[in-house]
């Protein structure tokens, strides 16, 4: 049985990741047929053993495979190969898991993966009604109380992004105990999600200015920005940047892009001028370079520095 998780919302997308895990684990205590692996060109000999092995104790094997939309073209091919062979989507013993961070190109792994999965779910950024919806859901999910004009504040502030929300959220909630959340809670509490410095930042890196973009990011770091958070914000704005830029190229008006993306105007607007420097493809490219080094990171293999300081030469050249 094959499942299919993917699309730019990472926050209910893991949830249900999660869901699926928790699930497993409860009816297959000893843990010895579950695997998680990150994709890496190295994935072939444990995966295919995961796979033909048999199962310990007569349970069901839970694999999750992440990102592997980041995979060579013939690397994708040859999995989706394996997976044929193997009569994955078939095999009832089998729970495979495939989880991606954005929405995967369209290619024969990913249509593959879209004809063949027993649940095939993309999750998309939360925008409008559906945002405030969420958010009113996720106050009474922490045990407060907040009023619509509240609600909608928030969305307005913090947009689509729902980890900063969930945060932001049990904050409020803290704050406002037995309390209903109102406005003027959120003008106290809420950071908004962008950064105006950063803007400024990724101009340098488009125009190429070495030196400028090394004098901004002294700046942040100044400020008391960690490496990582400005390789986040790095993420956030290329992600933003790739979206936009895909979505103008489809034809999409300027005024319409707020509500297809979920951004914030704010950011729509000091976007828009940032697409013209960099086309789909290096975008795509620099997005994908940024998420690697993300997972570098979190296992241990660079430092934050370092991978800052890569991502400076890599674009700027």
């Amino acid at each position: 049985m094959i499942i299919f998780l993917y699309g730019p919302d990472t926050f209910r997308s893991r949830q249900k990741l999660q869901e699926i895990v928790e699930g497993y684990q409860v009816k297959h205590k000893s843990g010895l047929n579950f695997r998680q692996f990150d994709w890496l060109p190295d994935i072939w000999a444990e995966l295919g053993n995961m796979l033909g092995s048999i199962s310990m104790f007569a349970e069901k094997k839970l694999i999750v495979i992440k990102e592997a939309s980041l995979a060579a073209k013939s690397d994708q091919q040859k999995l989706k190969e394996l997976l044929e062979k193997k009569k994955t989507e078939k095999d009832e013993d089998i729970i495979l898991v495939f989880f991606e961070s954005k929405k995967p190109e369209k290619g024969e792994l990913f249509d593959w993966l879209a004809k063949k999965s027993e649940m095939a779910q993309n999750f998309e950024y939360l925008s409008g009604v559906k945002l405030i919806n969420w958010i009113k859901k996720e106050v009474e999910n922490f045990g407060g109380k907040i009023l619509p004009q509240a609600a909608e504040k928030l969305a307005g502030s913090v947009g689509s992004d729902l980890w900063q929300m969930h945060n932001e959220i049990e904050k409020l909630v803290a704050y406002k105990a037995e309390d209903p959340i109102g406005e003027k809670d959120i003008d106290i509490l809420v950071k908004a999600k962008f950064d105006p410095n950063i803007f400024n930042t990724i101009d340098a890196l488009a125009s190429r200015n070495k030196t400028l973009v090394y004098k901004l990011l002294h700046q942040h770091l100044s400020q008391g920005e960690s490496e990582i958070y400005i390789l986040s914000m790095f993420v956030y704005q290329f992600r933003n940047l790739l979206q936009i830029k895909s979505l103008s190229e489809q034809g999409t008006q300027f005024g319409a892009l707020a509500k297809k993306t979920g951004l914030h105007p704010f950011v729509i607007k000091k976007s828009w001028p940032q697409i013209r420097n960099f086309s789909l493809e290096i975008l795509e490219k620099i997005y994908n370079r940024l998420l690697k080094l993300d997972i570098a990171i979190k296992r241990g293999k660079i430092e934050p520095k370092v991978a800052l300081d890569l991502v400076v030469a890599e674009i700027t050249g």
